[in-house]
C-alpha cells in the first residue's frame, strides 16, 4: 500500500512557506549577529519548507552548510561539538556584552538566563548519531 503524505490548503501552503523563508532570513541574518541562535532556525525553516516547498526543503538538505546540520538532527536529534562551542562562545560573548553595555534590569537577567538554559539544552544533546546492531 502506498501512503500518499496529506493534502495541505492553499492557505496553509501559503503559511508554511512564510514561516520557511522568515525563518530562514532569520536563521541567515543571525550567522552574523552574536546571541542569535542560528540552528533553530534554520531547522525551523526545513521543517516548514518540507510541507510548503520541495525546492526549497531540496535546497537546504543539499546546502553546504546547512545540510549537515539538518541531516544530523533528522538522524538522532544530533547536535556536534563545533556547533555547541560555537552555539556557547556566542551566548557567553552576547552575555557579557550585554552585562557590561546595558542597563541591568530585569530583562537582562532573563535573556541571559534564557541563554543559560537553551545552553545547557544544547549540551543534552548527542553529538553523534547513535550506532545499532
Amino acid at each position: 500500500m502506498d501512503i500518499q503524505p496529506p493534502q495541505r490548503s492553499r492557505t496553509a501552503r501559503l503559511l508554511y512557506a512564510a514561516l520557511a523563508y522568515t525563518s530562514l532570513a532569520i536563521g541567515l541574518v543571525a550567522i552574523v549577529i552574536p546571541g542569535l541562535p542560528t540552528t533553530e532556525f534554520i531547522l525551523l525553516a526545513a521543517w516548514a519548507a518540507t510541507r510548503s516547498s520541495p525546492a526549497l526543503s531540496a535546497w537546504l538538505e543539499n546546502h553546504k552548510l546547512f545540510g549537515p546540520m539538518i541531516r544530523n538532527w533528522r538522524n538522532g536529534k544530533v547536535i556536534t561539538r563545533k556547533a555547541k562551542l560555537s552555539a556557547t562562545l556566542s551566548m557567553l560573548v552576547c552575555s557579557v556584552v550585554m552585562w557590561l553595555t546595558l542597563p541591568h534590569h530585569w530583562f537582562i537577567y532573563a535573556a541571559i538566563g534564557g541563554m543559560v538554559l537553551v545552553n545547557l539544552w544544547i549540551w543534552s544533546r548527542p553529538e553523534q548519531v547513535a550506532v545499532t546492531d
